[in-house]
Order: C-alpha cells, then sequence, then structure tokens
C-alpha cells in the first residue's frame, strides 16, 4: 500500500494547485497498451489565432526586457546572442529553435545540460532560472514551428521515429511548456545528481518518462488545460517552492517498476 501511495502521489497534481494530473498508468496497465491508443485520441489545445496572438503580443510587450537580455548575453562572452538549433516539430519535421544563447561557444559536449554543467555563463544561469533564455520561442509560436503548451521538442539525436510513443507525440505541435516541463522543473538538478552515464540516463530513463506523461496529457487536452499550464508554468517560475519536483530515486523506481510491467506482460 506504501508503493502504490507513493507512485500515485508522485504521478498525480492537482489542477486546483501548481501541478497537473500526469497519471501515466494504472496499476494493470503496461507501457505497451499506451503504445497502442489509437491516434484519434490526442486532443487539442488553444486555438492556432488565439496563440499567434498571444505570441506577437508578448514579444511587444516584453522587447524592452528582451533586448535588456539580448545585451547582457552578448557582454558576457563572444559568440551570438541567439541560440539556434535543430529540434524535431510535428509529423516528425525538423525546425529551428530560438532561444538566448546561455553557454559559451564550444564545439562538442553533451546536448542535455546539468546544473553543474562548466559550458553555462553567470548570464546564462539567471536566464535559465527566470527561463527567459526561451522566450524567443514565442517567434517559432507565430511561425507556426510549435505552440504554447506541448511537449517540449527534441533534438534528432535522441528521437526514435519508429516509437509509437514518438509517432503520437508528433501528432501535434511541440510546445514552449507542459505539464511535464512544470512536473520537472528541476531537471537540471537532477541530471547534476546522475552517477555515470548522464545522457544515456537521460535517454533511457528520463525521457521516457517525459514521452508517457505527454501522451497522457494529451489524451485529455482541452484548450482550458493548455491555460492552466501556461499560469502553471508562472507560477513556478515565480514560485520555485509552490509545489514538490520528484526526485531521482521516485523516477528511477517509477521507471523500472513500468519496464517491468512491460516485460511481465511480453
Amino acid at each position: 500500500m506504501r508503493d502504490e501511495a507513493r507512485r500515485v502521489r508522485l504521478m498525480r497534481c492537482d489542477f486546483a494547485s501548481t501541478l497537473v494530473v500526469m497519471r501515466l498508468s494504472g496499476t494493470t496497465k503496461s507501457v505497451s497498451e499506451d503504445e497502442r491508443a489509437p491516434a484519434g485520441t490526442i486532443s487539442e489545445g488553444l486555438p492556432r489565432g488565439v496563440e499567434v496572438t498571444i505570441a506577437l503580443l508578448g514579444l511587444a510587450v516584453t522587447a524592452p526586457l528582451l533586448i535588456i537580455a539580448a545585451l547582457s548575453v552578448a557582454a558576457s562572452s563572444p559568440g551570438p546572442i541567439l541560440f539556434r538549433q535543430q529540434r524535431v516539430g510535428r509529423r516528425g519535421r525538423p525546425f529551428t529553435l530560438y532561444k538566448f544563447r546561455t553557454m559559451r561557444v564550444a564545439q562538442g559536449g553533451l546536448q542535455v545540460t546539468a546544473r553543474d554543467d562548466a559550458r553555462v555563463t553567470a548570464v546564462g544561469k539567471l536566464l535559465r532560472l527566470m527561463k527567459l533564455d526561451e522566450w524567443p520561442e514565442l517567434w517559432n509560436v507565430a511561425k507556426g514551428d510549435m505552440s504554447l503548451v506541448g511537449p517540449r521538442p527534441e533534438v534528432p539525436r535522441y528521437v526514435k521515429p519508429d516509437d509509437p510513443l514518438w509517432q503520437q507525440v508528433f501528432l501535434v505541435r511541440p510546445g514552449i511548456t507542459d505539464p511535464i516541463a512544470v512536473h520537472l522543473r528541476n531537471e537540471e538538478e537532477l541530471m547534476s545528481r546522475v552517477e555515470g552515464d548522464r545522457e544515456r540516463f537521460y535517454e533511457e530513463t528520463l525521457l521516457r518518462y517525459k514521452l508517457l506523461g505527454n501522451l497522457a496529457y494529451l489524451k485529455r487536452r482541452t484548450w482550458r488545460s493548455d491555460i492552466v499550464i501556461l499560469f502553471q508554468t508562472i507560477a513556478v517560475v515565480t514560485f520555485p517552492g509552490t509545489a514538490p519536483a520528484p526526485s531521482l530515486q521516485e523516477i528511477t523506481d517509477f521507471m523500472k517498476e513500468k519496464q517491468d510491467a512491460e516485460a511481465a506482460s511480453s
């Protein structure tokens, strides 16, 4: 009973508070059942016209703040102000994602970031903490590459097009925020605690955890729930202590249970 209570507490969050209901599975439901879910169960969120209007207004209203952020990035270290990176979007199509650069320009390195990553500049740490580095993504929303709310877009390296989970996630535009991003707002801190191969942990454990959570949300998504996610994002950025985030051990234990259930059902 204690293990079951911990799993429910981990995977459930209440819309009335700052968390999201993210029940990834029941006790008898395996990963393979999630993967067989029909594509028609994926729901749409905010209307496209509303998203474009909010994105353009957001860029216009915060223009002075964005200019200050841009100047700070330029002064922090040599390199471009904007960070451009290929990500995989709707229907598996690549697009260029825009963010403020938060790292020193260097060749190579992991494509996942931990809090103790030496590549992040002092200005970059502040921008990441306040999530201001992601503000240029509003231009991606205006262009049609992204939505305000949707699964965070991944780099091609970690995408598996043949995976049924990816195929369903690709039915929608990726987003600036999503319920799992709210739930895992301490992702960089979690990654800094991983001992050993951090990239392997991200690819085999954390990324699948995020995919399952995003798919669970998309199956019951509405435009109203998208608005809730936007307000929750603002809340956890402004007041980080308003809701507990999962620990590395909780995520690892949950995914092991999922893998065991999948193995038992095969």
